[in-house]
Protein backbone atom coordinates (compact mmCIF):
# COMPACT_ATOMS: atom_id res chain seq x y z
CA UNK A 1 0.00 0.00 0.00
CA UNK A 2 2.99 2.28 -0.28
CA UNK A 3 2.20 5.47 -2.14
CA UNK A 4 -1.57 4.91 -1.90
CA UNK A 5 -4.37 6.72 -0.11
CA UNK A 6 -5.51 3.64 1.74
CA UNK A 7 -2.19 3.39 3.54
CA UNK A 8 -2.50 6.90 4.99
CA UNK A 9 -6.28 7.14 5.30
CA UNK A 10 -6.09 7.76 9.05
CA UNK A 11 -4.06 10.92 8.40
CA UNK A 12 -6.78 12.54 6.29
CA UNK A 13 -8.67 13.78 9.35
CA UNK A 14 -5.83 16.01 10.48
CA UNK A 15 -4.53 16.90 7.03
CA UNK A 16 -7.73 17.40 4.99
CA UNK A 17 -11.06 17.32 6.83
CA UNK A 18 -10.24 19.40 9.92
CA UNK A 19 -8.67 22.31 8.02
CA UNK A 20 -11.39 22.06 5.35
CA UNK A 21 -14.20 22.44 7.87
CA UNK A 22 -12.54 25.19 9.85
CA UNK A 23 -11.59 27.55 7.02
CA UNK A 24 -12.25 30.61 9.14
CA UNK A 25 -9.52 29.70 11.61
CA UNK A 26 -7.02 31.67 9.57
CA UNK A 27 -9.27 34.72 9.78
CA UNK A 28 -10.11 34.36 13.46
CA UNK A 29 -13.60 33.04 12.73
CA UNK A 30 -15.23 29.96 14.15
CA UNK A 31 -16.95 28.15 11.29
CA UNK A 32 -18.62 24.80 11.96
CA UNK A 33 -20.04 22.78 9.06
CA UNK A 34 -21.11 19.71 10.97
CA UNK A 35 -23.77 18.60 8.54
CA UNK A 36 -21.38 18.26 5.62
CA UNK A 37 -20.42 14.87 7.06
CA UNK A 38 -23.84 13.62 5.96
CA UNK A 39 -22.85 14.13 2.35
CA UNK A 40 -19.27 12.98 2.93
CA UNK A 41 -20.50 9.70 4.35
CA UNK A 42 -22.91 9.34 1.42
CA UNK A 43 -19.92 9.72 -0.92
CA UNK A 44 -17.79 7.34 1.14
CA UNK A 45 -20.39 4.54 1.32
CA UNK A 46 -19.53 3.02 -2.11
CA UNK A 47 -15.88 2.74 -1.04
CA UNK A 48 -16.68 0.67 2.05
CA UNK A 49 -15.91 -3.01 2.14
CA UNK A 50 -19.22 -3.69 3.87
CA UNK A 51 -21.78 -1.47 2.17
CA UNK A 52 -24.58 -0.14 4.40
CA UNK A 53 -28.09 -1.04 3.34
CA UNK A 54 -30.24 1.66 1.79
CA UNK A 55 -32.16 1.92 5.07
CA UNK A 56 -29.04 2.15 7.24
CA UNK A 57 -27.44 4.69 4.94
CA UNK A 58 -30.59 6.83 5.04
CA UNK A 59 -30.63 6.70 8.85
CA UNK A 60 -27.00 7.77 9.07
CA UNK A 61 -27.08 10.63 6.58
CA UNK A 62 -30.25 12.05 8.14
CA UNK A 63 -28.36 12.59 11.40
CA UNK A 64 -25.38 15.00 11.28
CA UNK A 65 -23.90 13.69 14.54
CA UNK A 66 -24.22 10.06 13.50
CA UNK A 67 -22.82 10.83 10.04
CA UNK A 68 -19.75 12.51 11.48
CA UNK A 69 -19.19 9.68 13.93
CA UNK A 70 -19.51 7.06 11.17
CA UNK A 71 -17.18 8.98 8.88
CA UNK A 72 -14.50 9.64 11.49
CA UNK A 73 -14.63 6.05 12.77
CA UNK A 74 -14.02 4.57 9.32
CA UNK A 75 -10.65 2.80 9.26
CA UNK A 76 -8.49 1.71 6.37
CA UNK A 77 -9.52 -1.89 7.03
CA UNK A 78 -13.15 -0.88 6.43
CA UNK A 79 -12.38 0.29 2.89
CA UNK A 80 -12.92 -1.91 -0.16
CA UNK A 81 -9.71 -0.85 -1.90
CA UNK A 82 -7.53 1.90 -3.29
CA UNK A 83 -9.47 2.41 -6.50
CA UNK A 84 -12.74 2.86 -4.68
CA UNK A 85 -11.05 5.35 -2.38
CA UNK A 86 -9.74 7.34 -5.33
CA UNK A 87 -13.30 7.58 -6.61
CA UNK A 88 -14.37 8.94 -3.22
CA UNK A 89 -11.75 11.70 -3.17
CA UNK A 90 -12.73 12.78 -6.67
CA UNK A 91 -16.44 12.76 -5.83
CA UNK A 92 -15.96 14.97 -2.75
CA UNK A 93 -15.06 17.89 -5.01
CA UNK A 94 -18.33 17.66 -6.98
CA UNK A 95 -20.28 17.16 -3.75
CA UNK A 96 -18.88 20.36 -2.27
CA UNK A 97 -19.34 22.21 -5.55
CA UNK A 98 -23.10 21.76 -5.42
CA UNK A 99 -23.32 23.81 -2.23
CA UNK A 100 -21.15 26.74 -3.20
CA UNK A 101 -22.82 30.07 -3.94
CA UNK A 102 -22.76 30.88 -7.64
CA UNK A 103 -19.43 32.31 -8.68
CA UNK A 104 -17.69 31.41 -5.41
CA UNK A 105 -15.37 28.40 -5.54
CA UNK A 106 -13.45 28.98 -2.33
CA UNK A 107 -14.58 25.74 -0.70
CA UNK A 108 -13.76 23.43 -3.61
CA UNK A 109 -10.53 25.30 -4.26
CA UNK A 110 -9.57 24.85 -0.63
CA UNK A 111 -10.33 21.13 -0.85
CA UNK A 112 -8.27 20.83 -4.04
CA UNK A 113 -5.28 22.52 -2.42
CA UNK A 114 -5.52 20.41 0.73
CA UNK A 115 -5.73 17.22 -1.33
CA UNK A 116 -2.76 18.30 -3.47
CA UNK A 117 -0.70 19.06 -0.36
CA UNK A 118 -1.67 15.68 1.11
CA UNK A 119 -0.50 13.85 -2.02
CA UNK A 120 2.82 15.70 -1.97
CA UNK A 121 3.40 15.25 1.77
CA UNK A 122 2.89 11.49 1.69
CA UNK A 123 4.47 10.96 -1.75
CA UNK A 124 1.36 9.29 -3.17
CA UNK A 125 1.29 7.80 -6.64
CA UNK A 126 -1.07 10.36 -8.16
CA UNK A 127 -1.00 13.59 -10.09
CA UNK A 128 -3.96 15.84 -9.19
CA UNK A 129 -5.39 17.96 -12.00
CA UNK A 130 -8.34 20.36 -12.23
CA UNK A 131 -11.20 20.11 -11.65
CA UNK A 132 -10.38 17.23 -9.30
CA UNK A 133 -9.10 14.21 -11.19
CA UNK A 134 -6.43 11.87 -9.86
CA UNK A 135 -4.13 10.56 -12.58
CA UNK A 136 -1.74 7.67 -11.91
CA UNK A 137 1.94 8.48 -12.34
CA UNK A 138 4.31 6.23 -14.28
CA UNK A 139 6.04 5.12 -11.09
CA UNK A 140 2.64 4.45 -9.55
CA UNK A 141 1.56 2.24 -12.44
CA UNK A 142 4.72 0.17 -12.17
CA UNK A 143 4.37 -0.12 -8.40
CA UNK A 144 0.75 -1.22 -8.82
CA UNK A 145 1.79 -3.89 -11.32
CA UNK A 146 4.39 -5.29 -8.92
CA UNK A 147 1.94 -5.18 -6.00
CA UNK A 148 -0.85 -6.96 -7.87
CA UNK A 149 1.60 -9.55 -9.16
CA UNK A 150 2.83 -10.11 -5.62
CA UNK A 151 -0.74 -10.60 -4.41
CA UNK A 152 -1.28 -13.30 -7.03
CA UNK A 153 1.97 -15.12 -6.36
CA UNK A 154 1.20 -15.09 -2.63
CA UNK A 155 -1.78 -17.34 -3.33
CA UNK A 156 0.33 -20.03 -5.02
CA UNK A 157 3.08 -21.76 -2.98
CA UNK A 158 5.18 -22.52 -6.08
CA UNK A 159 4.98 -18.98 -7.47
CA UNK A 160 5.44 -17.53 -4.01
CA UNK A 161 8.70 -19.42 -3.56
CA UNK A 162 10.00 -18.26 -6.94
CA UNK A 163 9.01 -14.67 -6.23
CA UNK A 164 10.85 -14.76 -2.92
CA UNK A 165 13.94 -16.18 -4.61
CA UNK A 166 13.87 -13.30 -7.10
CA UNK A 167 13.37 -10.73 -4.35
CA UNK A 168 16.19 -12.23 -2.30
CA UNK A 169 18.47 -12.09 -5.33
CA UNK A 170 17.73 -8.37 -5.64
CA UNK A 171 18.49 -7.83 -1.96
CA UNK A 172 21.81 -9.64 -2.32
CA UNK A 173 22.91 -6.98 -4.80
CA UNK A 174 23.02 -4.50 -1.93
CA UNK A 175 26.17 -6.15 -0.63
CA UNK A 176 27.53 -7.72 -3.82
CA UNK A 177 26.72 -6.27 -7.23
CA UNK A 178 29.16 -8.45 -9.13
CA UNK A 179 28.26 -9.82 -12.55
CA UNK A 180 27.64 -13.24 -10.97
CA UNK A 181 25.00 -11.83 -8.62
CA UNK A 182 23.38 -9.89 -11.45
CA UNK A 183 23.20 -13.06 -13.54
CA UNK A 184 21.49 -14.81 -10.64
CA UNK A 185 18.97 -11.97 -10.37
CA UNK A 186 18.08 -12.23 -14.08
CA UNK A 187 17.90 -16.02 -13.88
CA UNK A 188 15.50 -15.94 -10.92
CA UNK A 189 13.20 -13.49 -12.68
CA UNK A 190 13.10 -15.55 -15.86
CA UNK A 191 12.32 -18.64 -13.77
CA UNK A 192 9.42 -16.76 -12.20
CA UNK A 193 8.02 -15.59 -15.54
CA UNK A 194 8.31 -19.10 -16.92
CA UNK A 195 6.28 -20.49 -14.03
CA UNK A 196 3.69 -17.72 -14.39
CA UNK A 197 3.35 -18.40 -18.11
CA UNK A 198 2.94 -22.14 -17.60
CA UNK A 199 -0.17 -21.42 -15.51
CA UNK A 200 -1.80 -19.61 -18.45
CA UNK A 201 -4.88 -21.59 -19.63
CA UNK A 202 -4.08 -23.83 -22.58
CA UNK A 203 -0.28 -23.51 -22.30
CA UNK A 204 1.63 -26.80 -22.59
CA UNK A 205 5.11 -25.41 -23.29
CA UNK A 206 7.75 -25.69 -20.61
CA UNK A 207 10.13 -22.94 -21.72
CA UNK A 208 9.42 -19.23 -21.85
CA UNK A 209 10.01 -19.22 -25.60
CA UNK A 210 7.40 -21.93 -26.19
CA UNK A 211 5.02 -20.26 -23.75
CA UNK A 212 5.23 -17.01 -25.72
CA UNK A 213 3.98 -18.88 -28.79
CA UNK A 214 0.96 -20.22 -26.89
CA UNK A 215 -0.40 -17.44 -24.69
CA UNK A 216 -2.00 -15.74 -27.70
CA UNK A 217 -2.25 -12.27 -26.15
CA UNK A 218 0.24 -10.34 -28.29
CA UNK A 219 -0.96 -7.28 -30.27
CA UNK A 220 1.94 -7.66 -32.74
CA UNK A 221 4.52 -10.31 -33.58
CA UNK A 222 7.35 -7.90 -32.83
CA UNK A 223 6.30 -7.63 -29.19
CA UNK A 224 6.27 -11.40 -28.88
CA UNK A 225 9.64 -11.51 -30.61
CA UNK A 226 11.01 -8.98 -28.13
CA UNK A 227 9.97 -11.18 -25.20
CA UNK A 228 11.50 -14.23 -26.87
CA UNK A 229 14.69 -12.31 -27.60
CA UNK A 230 15.03 -11.37 -23.94
CA UNK A 231 14.58 -15.02 -23.06
CA UNK A 232 17.14 -15.91 -25.72
CA UNK A 233 19.61 -13.50 -24.11
CA UNK A 234 19.13 -15.21 -20.73
CA UNK A 235 19.73 -18.61 -22.31
CA UNK A 236 22.67 -17.64 -24.52
CA UNK A 237 24.63 -15.32 -22.27
CA UNK A 238 27.17 -17.40 -20.31
CA UNK A 239 26.15 -18.22 -16.79
CA UNK A 240 22.57 -16.97 -16.66
CA UNK A 241 20.35 -19.88 -17.65
CA UNK A 242 22.97 -22.14 -19.25
CA UNK A 243 26.61 -22.24 -20.15
CA UNK A 244 25.74 -20.07 -23.12
CA UNK A 245 27.96 -18.96 -25.96
CA UNK A 246 31.05 -17.19 -24.70
CA UNK A 247 31.74 -15.49 -28.02
CA UNK A 248 28.33 -13.75 -27.95
CA UNK A 249 29.02 -11.94 -24.67
CA UNK A 250 30.12 -8.43 -25.64
CA UNK A 251 30.96 -7.42 -22.05
CA UNK A 252 30.30 -8.39 -18.46
CA UNK A 253 26.80 -7.62 -17.22
CA UNK A 254 26.53 -4.77 -14.75
CA UNK A 255 23.88 -2.83 -12.83
CA UNK A 256 22.65 -1.18 -16.03
CA UNK A 257 21.62 -4.60 -17.27
CA UNK A 258 20.07 -5.57 -13.95
CA UNK A 259 17.88 -2.44 -13.87
CA UNK A 260 16.93 -2.66 -17.54
CA UNK A 261 16.19 -6.39 -17.54
CA UNK A 262 14.18 -6.26 -14.31
CA UNK A 263 11.96 -3.49 -15.64
CA UNK A 264 11.58 -5.00 -19.12
CA UNK A 265 10.77 -8.50 -17.88
CA UNK A 266 8.32 -7.20 -15.28
CA UNK A 267 6.63 -5.14 -17.97
CA UNK A 268 5.84 -8.31 -19.94
CA UNK A 269 4.00 -10.03 -17.06
CA UNK A 270 0.50 -8.82 -18.08
CA UNK A 271 0.91 -10.88 -21.27
CA UNK A 272 1.77 -13.99 -19.27
CA UNK A 273 -0.44 -13.64 -16.17
CA UNK A 274 -4.06 -13.80 -17.29
CA UNK A 275 -5.45 -12.75 -13.90
CA UNK A 276 -3.87 -9.31 -13.94
CA UNK A 277 -6.20 -6.47 -14.91
CA UNK A 278 -4.42 -3.78 -16.88
CA UNK A 279 -7.20 -1.29 -16.21
CA UNK A 280 -7.02 -1.86 -12.47
CA UNK A 281 -3.21 -1.63 -12.52
CA UNK A 282 -3.39 1.70 -14.32
CA UNK A 283 -5.67 2.93 -11.58
CA UNK A 284 -8.47 4.35 -13.64
CA UNK A 285 -11.03 2.85 -11.28
CA UNK A 286 -12.57 0.35 -13.71
CA UNK A 287 -10.97 -3.03 -14.17
CA UNK A 288 -10.44 -4.08 -17.78
CA UNK A 289 -11.95 -7.51 -18.42
CA UNK A 290 -9.28 -10.17 -18.66
CA UNK A 291 -8.80 -12.00 -21.95
CA UNK A 292 -9.71 -15.24 -20.16
CA UNK A 293 -11.83 -15.98 -17.09
CA UNK A 294 -10.36 -15.13 -13.72
CA UNK A 295 -9.04 -18.10 -11.78
CA UNK A 296 -8.05 -18.38 -8.12
CA UNK A 297 -7.98 -14.64 -7.68
CA UNK A 298 -10.33 -11.97 -6.47
CA UNK A 299 -11.29 -9.57 -9.28
CA UNK A 300 -10.29 -5.99 -8.64
CA UNK A 301 -13.38 -3.97 -9.42
CA UNK A 302 -14.46 -0.47 -8.66
CA UNK A 303 -17.65 0.24 -6.77
CA UNK A 304 -20.27 2.48 -8.29
CA UNK A 305 -21.21 5.74 -6.70
CA UNK A 306 -24.29 6.32 -4.59
CA UNK A 307 -26.23 9.17 -6.07
CA UNK A 308 -28.43 11.42 -4.08
CA UNK A 309 -29.02 15.17 -4.22
CA UNK A 310 -28.32 17.17 -1.03
CA UNK A 311 -31.36 18.69 0.56
CA UNK A 312 -30.62 21.05 3.42
CA UNK A 313 -26.92 22.00 3.58
CA UNK A 314 -27.08 25.31 1.73
CA UNK A 315 -27.64 27.37 4.83
CA UNK A 316 -24.33 26.24 6.25
CA UNK A 317 -22.46 27.90 3.42
CA UNK A 318 -23.58 31.41 4.15
CA UNK A 319 -20.12 32.12 5.46
CA UNK A 320 -18.81 31.85 1.89
CA UNK A 321 -20.70 35.00 0.96
CA UNK A 322 -19.21 37.00 3.79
Amino acid sequence: MRGEFIGVWQETGREIWEPLFDPGAEEGEDVVLEDIFCELYRALAPALKSKPSVENLADIIDDPVQSRRAFENTKATDLAGERQLVGFFESVHSTLEEFEPEGDDRLTNRYFNLLAAFIEKFSLRYDLRRACILYPTLTGVFASLVRDLRMLTNADPHLDALMKEFENAIRDLRHDSSDGRIKTCIQKQVNLLEAIGRAFPGVTGTTLGAICDQVGTWPHDKIKAAMKDLYGFACDYPGIRHGGTAANALRAVDMRDMVAMSILLTGFTPYLEHRLSAGAIFGGGIATPASVPMQQATPILAAGSVAGPPSWLHRFFGWLKG
